[in-house]
C-alpha cells in the first residue's frame, strides 16, 4: 500500500501533483518558521547565558580571588556596561572572553564600543578609560554584536572599594538560564508563535480534505479496508510534508544569517546563536511528517466509520456549550492567582502560563460554538441570498468555518495580551516627563561621599560650551516630610530649578533638583530647610548637579569631567531617560518580541485563512457550478465565500481580544497590583490594519471562484 500511495501522488494527474506542490510549499514555509522559532529559543537562551557570565556569583574555591565590579556608564542614551577586575594572585580566573585580566591602566573593549572610540573625541568619552588598549572582547562575552562592554584592569585596592565589588574564584560557569525563565520564553512563543505554525501546517495538510475522502471512501465500496486506506492516506500526506520539512531546512539555513540580525529581544543575535541543537532537528524533522500523516487519517475517520456517510454528505453534529469549560478554567486560574501568588518564580511560571495557555487552547476548542452561535444570528436577521447561504453553510459546519481563522484568533489573542500588559506597565514605571531643561541637566549622585567639590572642578565644568550651571548637592541630615534628601544654599540654585521659599537661606531639594515624574520648572517652590550656612558647608556632598543645553557634546563632556574627578560611581553620571535604561531596554526587547508575535501570527493567520478559502472553493466547486447554471451570478457566489470567512473572522476578534485584556488585566492585577490602562490607539490601528490584510487575503482568493465552477466542471463531478 505504500507504494500504490506515492504512485497516487506522484502519478495522479495534474490534480494531484497541484495538490502536492501546494501542500509541500504550505508545509515549508511552516516548518521554516517552527525552526527559526527553535533556533530563536536557543539564541535567547546564549544571550541570557553570556549576560550571566557578565555578572558572575561571589565563591569561594581553592584558586586565587578575582575582585570583581559591574558598573553601569551612558553615552548618547545607551548603556555602558563596565567591568572593574583585579587579580589577586597567579591562578585567579580569567573574565570570558579575554586571554588574560587586564592589569592597572589596562582594558578590553567590545568591537561596538571600540567604535564608539574611534568615531568620537576623548574628551566626550575615551578619557574616561584611560590606560593601554589591550584589544578585543571575543563574542562569548557579548550578549549580542551591539553591546558596548569595558573590562578594565585596577589594583585589588582599587576594585576592592568600588561598588558592588566581591571576589570570585570562577567566571562563566553560572546557571546557563532559570528555569522560570525559559518557561516563560516558551510560554510566550508557544503561545505565540507555535500555535499559529501547527494550525497553519494542519490546515496545509487538509488541502482537498473532502476530494481524498470521496475517492476514499469509493476504494472503501470497491473492498479496500480501513487500515489500507488509512496507509494511503497517510503516505499521501506524509509525502507531501517530507518535501516540504527538506524545503523548510533549506529556507531556514538560508535566512539564518538575516534573521539573526533582526532585534527581536532588543538587541541582535550573534548567527551562530540561532542553532539547532539534535533534539529540535529530529522534532520538525520527524514530527512534521508524523504530524501531517495523523492529520490525514483523522479526517478520514466518517470513511472508516461508513464509507457512505461520505458520498451522502451528512451533516456533523453541532457544537455544544461545554467547549466553553477551558477558557473559563483559564480566567479561573488567574482569579485565584490575584489571592494566592506563589513567592518564587518557578511558582509563579507553574500558575501563570497554565492559566494563559488554558485560555487560549480554550478559545481554540470554543471557536466552533461560537462560530455556530454568531452564524445563527446571522441566519435569523439575513436579507439577502448571499447572506442566507453563507449563514447556513457556517451553522452546518462551523469546525470548518473556525478551522479558517483560528490562527487569526490566537494572534489577536497574543496581541491583546502583550500590548496590555506592556502599556500598562510602562505607564506605571515609564520615565518621567523631560522637559527642556530635564533633557539637558546631568546628575551625578556620589556613592562615596565626597567631603567637598574642589573650586577647580566647577571651573572646569563651567568652562565646557553649553555648561550653563554647576551646583553641588549636599545630604540632608533630616529625615522630612517633603521627601527631600539634599540640601543646598539659596545663592547656589540655579533659577531654571525653582526658587526658594520665602525667608529660606537654605533649602530642600531632590539629588536631581527635580522630582520623580516631574519636570524642572523655574515655578518650583522649595521648601526651607532647618540648617544654617555654616552648619550647610559642613555636611558630605552628596551629588553633583550640571546644568546644559542639551546638547550631546556639552553632556558628554560633561559626564567625562564629573568621572574623572569622582571614579568611584556605580552608576555614572546620567541625564533623565539613561538611569530607567535598563527598565527601557527589557520593556523594548518585550515590546520588540511582542511586535514580532503579531506580526508573525496575523501573518500566519493570513496564510491559514488563504489556504483554506481555496480549500474550500476546491472542494465545492460543484455546488457552485450548479449554482451558477441555475443562475446565480458570480458575484453572489463571491459574496458567499467573503461572508463565511469575513463574518466569523470579526466576530471571534472581538471574542479574541476582549479575553487578551482581560486575561492581561487578571495578571498585572496578581502579578504587580496594576489596574489594566486601555491601549494606545496603535494597538487598535494594528488591529484594524491585519483584519483589513486577512480581509485582502480573502479578497485575492475570489478570481479563482470563476475560473473552476464553469459548466464543464458540474459535468464532470
Amino acid at each position: 500500500m505504500i507504494r500504490f500511495g506515492l504512485r497516487l501522488v506522484l502519478a495522479g494527474g495534474r490534480e494531484a501533483l497541484t495538490r502536492l506542490i501546494v501542500i509541500a510549499a504550505a508545509v515549508a514555509v511552516g516548518s521554516g518558521l517552527l525552526l527559526t522559532t527553535l533556533a530563536g529559543v536557543n539564541a535567547v537562551n546564549s544571550q541570557l547565558t553570556r549576560y550571566a557570565s557578565m555578572y558572575p556569583n561571589a565563591s569561594a574555591g581553592d584558586a586565587d580571588p578575582l575582585w570583581w565590579s559591574n558598573r553601569q556608564d551612558y553615552f548618547h542614551g545607551k548603556q555602558i556596561i563596565r567591568i572593574d577586575v583585579a587579580a589577586t594572585g597567579s591562578t585567579a580566573p580569567t573574565p570570558v572572553g579575554i586571554p588574560t585580566t587586564p592589569g592597572p591602566g589596562e582594558y578590553y573593549a567590545s568591537p561596538a564600543f571600540r567604535e564608539l572610540l574611534a568615531d568620537h573625541p576623548a574628551d566626550q568619552l575615551g578619557d574616561r578609560y584611560p590606560g593601554r588598549d589591550l584589544g578585543t572582547v571575543g563574542p562569548a562575552a557579548l550578549t549580542s554584536p551591539d553591546t558596548l562592554l569595558v573590562i578594565a584592569g585596577g589594583t585589588p585596592d582599587q576594585v576592592g572599594k568600588l561598588p558592588n565589588a566581591q571576589q570570585v574564584t570562577s567566571v562563566g560557569d553560572s546557571p546557563a538560564l532559570p528555569e522560570a525563565t525559559v518557561n516563560l520564553i516558551l510560554g510566550v512563543i508557544a503561545g505565540g508563535l507555535l500555535f499559529p505554525v501547527l494550525i497553519f501546517i494542519g490546515t496545509a495538510t487538509r488541502l482537498s480534505a473532502a476530494r481524498r475522502e470521496q475517492r476514499f471512501a469509493a476504494m472503501r465500496l470497491v473492498g479496500a479496508t480501513p487500515r489500507q486506506i488509512s496507509m494511503v492516506a497517510a503516505v499521501e500526506a506524509a509525502a507531501a510534508a517530507v518535501a516540504g520539512t527538506a524545503v523548510g531546512f533549506g529556507l531556514f539555513y538560508a535566512f539564518r544569517d538575516p534573521l539573526a540580525g533582526i532585534p527581536f529581544t532588543g538587541m541582535p543575535f550573534f548567527p551562530s546563536d540561532m542553532s539547532l541543537g539534535v533534539l529540535d532537528i529530529l522534532l520538525v524533522a520527524l514530527g512534521v511528517p508524523a504530524g501531517a500523516a495523523l492529520a490525514a487519517q483523522v479526517s478520514l475517520r466518517r470513511v472508516r466509520i461508513s464509507p457512505l456517510g461520505v458520498t451522502r454528505r451528512v451533516t456533523p453534529r453541532a457544537p455544544r456549550a461545554y467547549r466553553l469549560i477551558p477558557m473559563v478554567l483559564g480566567v479561573a486560574v488567574l482569579l485565584f492567582a490575584i489571592g494566592f501568588r506563589p513567592e518564587t518564580s518557578d511558582g509563579q511560571a507553574a500558575v501563570f502560563l497554565p492559566g494563559l495557555l488554558l485560555i487560549m487552547v480554550g478559545l481554540v476548542f470554543a471557536g466552533p460554538w461560537l462560530t455556530m452561535v454568531g452564524a445563527r444570528v446571522l441566519a435569523r436577521y439575513a436579507n439577502r441570498p448571499a447572506t442566507l447561504i453563507a449563514a447556513r453553510r457556517l451553522a452546518d459546519n462551523p469546525k470548518a468555518g473556525f478551522r479558517a481563522i483560528s490562527g487569526i484568533m490566537l494572534a489577536l489573542f497574543v496581541t491583546s495580551v502583550a500590548v496590555g500588559v506592556i502599556t500598562t506597565i510602562i505607564a506605571n514605571r515609564g520615565p518621567a516627563p523631560i522637559g527642556s531643561t530635564d533633557a539637558g541637566t546631568v546628575t551625578a549622585v556620589f556613592d562615596e561621599k565626597a567631603t567637598s567639590v574642589p573650586d577647580t572642578l566647577f571651573a572646569e565644568l563651567r568652562a565646557i560650551t553649553g555648561v550653563r550651571s554647576a551646583t553641588a548637592i549636599r545630604e540632608n541630615p533630616v529625615v522630612t516630610d517633603s521627601g527631600e534628601v539634599g540640601v543646598i544654599a539659596c545663592t547656589d540654585l540655579p533659577s531654571a530649578y525653582g526658587r526658594c521659599a520665602d525667608g529660606a537661606s537654605v533649602i530642600e531639594v531632590p539629588m536631581g533638583l527635580s522630582r520623580w515624574r516631574e519636570s524642572a520648572s523655574p515655578e518650583t517652590v522649595w521648601p526651607a530647610a532647618s540648617l544654617t550656612l555654616d552648619e550647610l558647608q559642613r555636611l558630605p556632598v552628596g551629588a553633583m548637579v550640571v546644568g546644559t543645553d542639551g546638547s550631546a557634546t556639552a553632556v558628554e563632556r560633561t559626564r567625562t569631567v564629573l568621572e574623572v574627578a569622582f571614579p568611584t560611581f556605580w552608576t555614572g553620571p546620567n541625564v533623565p531617560g539613561d538611569f530607567e535604561s535598563d527598565f527601557a531596554n527589557t520593556m523594548r526587547g518585550w515590546e520588540q518580541l511582542a511586535n514580532v508575535i503579531i506580526v508573525a501570527s496575523l501573518a500566519l493567520g493570513g496564510c491559514s485563512l488563504a489556504v483554506s478559502v481555496i480549500g474550500g472553493l476546491t472542494e465545492r466547486r460543484r455546488p457552485f457550478s450548479l449554482l451558477r447554471l441555475s443562475g446565480a451570478p458570480v458575484r453572489i457566489l463571491r459574496r458567499v465565500v467573503a461572508l463565511e470567512s469575513a463574518v466569523p473572522m470579526l466576530a471571534v476578534a472581538a471574542v479574541a481580544i476582549g479575553m487578551g485584556l482581560l486575561a492581561a488585566h487578571l495578571f498585572l492585577r496578581a502579578q504587580m497590583d496594576y489596574t489594566l490602562v486601555a491601549p494606545e490607539p496603535r494597538f487598535y490601528v494594528i488591529v484594524v490594519v491585519g483584519l483589513a490584510a486577512c480581509l485582502g487575503v480573502i479578497a485575492s482568493t475570489l478570481p479563482l471562484l470563476e475560473r473552476i465552477t464553469g459548466p464543464d466542471t458540474a459535468r464532470s463531478e
